[in-house]
């Protein structure tokens, strides 16, 4: 019989004296459980993922003296193993680290092993700075259980490369009772679902159990999300830890079947994850509060439109730093709605926030006025709106100075992708939360934290009016843009494809192929796509977002802002308006540029 703990802490990324710290103490408490290995995360000494910090001078000295101590408290529990991840050096050719895997007894290392299939998708490159490890087997007995290690990918890939076996097949062959896997994987939609599906696979394959340990919290823009589990050739996924949560968990492993601690059974592993919205809201509190708690920051404030994204993330924000901590401001201007104020006054009532009143009709009128002066022509159109949107973001960055609170963004995907924001405006902020939610999906969530809440939250309306920037007298969205849920499904298409879930795709490509089948629905795709090229470098220089989708912007979507883009669909005509057919656009797009915008849809959400 074999007794481990799988433990999923929220480490800090280069705190390796308060990771340390916080190992030690998770140890001692695995120890008086009874367990005889610990067993932590993928990188848990230093954080991940580290990027170029590894780079920085110093900091592998810091390393290596954090393991030191790290060994030296193992000492405190002389018949406990530790597994951890860390970062360690290596001679030869190629890169100078290796991302390995450790495990310790009693202050000295019992067994190495270094990480062969590293990860280089989506927003991680870790052969920017490791080298592959050896094609080796790294095994341990334990109190007469045979234990193989590896990490991450190496234990998600079964499938062969450039001809050699996987390193879990390498594993296998030497017969292990056990396999232990440290892990990092990120959390998105569907990502624990697909977890399951691949080590279920693996250990029916190979007829091994298996035990993942899985990091947990908001590392900048990348949420984790725990979950750690178990697996058996014959019962599949047979433990789950909490998600978005840290735990220690100990199990007993006695002939190839997990339980409890205390022996009894362990409790059935739903196979659906959590509900969509629920799966959102946990993401975006537990990525908020650690991004704005590790920035320094103990307060935040939300520019409050009256509108729901911002009603949104005043609501996440209260949740995931307490109502004591957020502070809303609405900046009514001369072509406000009584309501931005009036449903920014109930909606800080339900939640119990503090809210100031920052007029800006003087303001603008005063830049007004001095723009004539200077340049001896009215401002008007598009300038004009846009003023307002930058005269509001400089009065939320005047409290973020003045008061020490972070601003929070309060832009969605849909918005960003198409460009409707104003840039030094609306796109300000040190976070935005709900920037990887579609505008279907804001309305989607906020009806959900009503629901779960049991009451109104969000003020109904709010919800249930005409989404509007207001920045015109009268403006609503849908006076420039198609109906969110037409505009959702074609971004959906374009930017997600086939990473969407089983179900979304096939709702998303229904939608598709009914618009394309029109004359007018392959012109609305056209002009969206259009949209989505020219507004590469707002996107560029906003402000950073939580990820919750496997596509994101970034390192998830990486595009160059000047370039010529040509339709991806030959069945999809481009359109240019005015006279310039080159479809380059740029930083420097012109204050003509208006003149180039797609047609047939009309202009209005393109500044520069």
């Amino acid at each position: 019989m074999l007794t481990l703990s799988l433990a999923q802490l929220d480490f800090i990324i280069g705190d390796l004296s308060g990771n340390v710290t916080r190992m030690a103490a998770t140890a001692r408490k695995a120890a008086a459980d009874g367990a005889q290995i610990v067993v932590f995360t993928e990188l848990a000494l230093t954080g991940y993922p580290l990027g170029d910090l590894l780079d920085e001078r110093d900091f592998l000295a810091r390393v290596d003296a954090a393991l030191m101590k790290l060994c030296d408290a193992s000492r405190v529990t002389p018949d406990l193993y530790w597994a951890i991840g860390t970062p360690t050096r290596r001679k030869g050719p190629g890169k100078k680290l290796e991302n390995s895997l450790l495990v310790l007894k009693n202050g000295q290392i019992v067994l190495q092993y270094a990480k062969r299939l590293l990860s280089v998708c989506n927003v991680f490159d870790e052969r920017r700075y490791f080298e592959p490890g050896p094609d080796v087997a790294a095994c341990l007995e334990i109190g007469g259980t045979r234990i193989g290690f590896l990490i991450g990918e190496d234990a998600w890939n079964e499938e062969e490369e450039n001809g050699s076996i996987s390193p879990l097949g390498r594993l296998a062959a030497e017969k292990p009772d056990l396999v232990i896997a440290i892990d990092a994987s990120l959390s998105t939609l569907g990502k624990r679902e697909e977890r399951h599906a691949r080590i279920g696979a693996a250990s029916r394959r190979y007829g091994l159990p298996m035990a993942v340990a899985n990091q947990i919290g908001g590392h900048d823009q990348l949420v984790f999300d725990g979950a750690s589990f178990a697996a058996t050739p014959h019962g599949g996924i047979v433990f789950e830890a909490a998600q978005f949560e840290e735990a220690l968990s100990t199990l007993r492993l006695q002939d190839g079947a997990f339980a409890g601690m205390d022996g009894r059974a362990l409790a059935t592993v739903s196979a659906h994850g959590l509900p969509v919205m629920e799966f959102c809201r946990r993401q975006i509190v537990l990525g908020l509060r650690d991004y704005t708690r590790r920035c320094g920051f103990s307060k935040v404030v939300v520019g409050s439109s009256g509108g729901l994204d911002s009603a949104l993330v005043l609501t996440l924000a209260a949740e995931a730093l307490g109502p004591e901590n957020v502070v809303a401001v609405t900046l009514p201007s001369r072509v406000s709605s009584m309501g931005s104020v009036s449903d920014s006054v109930a909606l800080c009532q339900n939640l119990g926030i503090r809210l100031f009143e920052h007029p800006i009709r003087d303001l603008v009128a005063t830049y007004e006025q001095g723009f004539n002066a200077a340049f001896g022509e009215p401002l008007r159109g598009l300038a004009l709106e846009n003023l307002q949107a930058r005269v509001r973001g400089t009065a939320l960055m005047e409290y973020s100075n003045q008061f020490g609170a972070m601003l929070l963004n309060t832009g969605n995907k849909s918005e960003a992708l198409v460009g409707y924001c104003t840039l030094y405006g609306d796109t300000n902020g040190g976070l935005g939360p709900i920037g990887d939610l579609y505008k279907t999906e804001i309305f989607a969530l906020s009806r959900h934290l009503n629901e779960t809440a049991g009451r109104e939250l969000i003020p109904l309306s709010i919800i249930d009016k005409p989404p509007s920037a207001e920045l015109a007298p009268g403006q609503k969205d849908s006076d420039n843009l198609p109906p969110y849920p037409v505009l959702d499904t074609i971004l959906k298409a374009l930017i997600e494809g086939e990473r969407l879930g089983a179900e979304e795709r096939d709702e998303v490509n229904a939608a598709w192929n009914e618009l394309a089948g029109t004359k007018k629905g392959t012109v609305l795709i056209s002009h969206v796509q259009q949209m989505i090229w020219k507004s590469e470098f707002k996107r560029r220089q906003a402000a950073p977002i939580l990820y919750l989708r496997p596509r994101v912007f970034g390192s998830g979507r990486q595009l160059p802002i000047a370039a010529k883009y040509e339709h991806m669909s030959s069945a999809i005509p481009v359109f240019y308006g005015g006279d310039d057919e080159t479809g380059i656009y740029g930083v420097g797009a012109s204050p003509s540029a208006a003149s180039r915008i797609p047609r047939p849809l009309e202009p209005g959400w393109f500044d520069n």
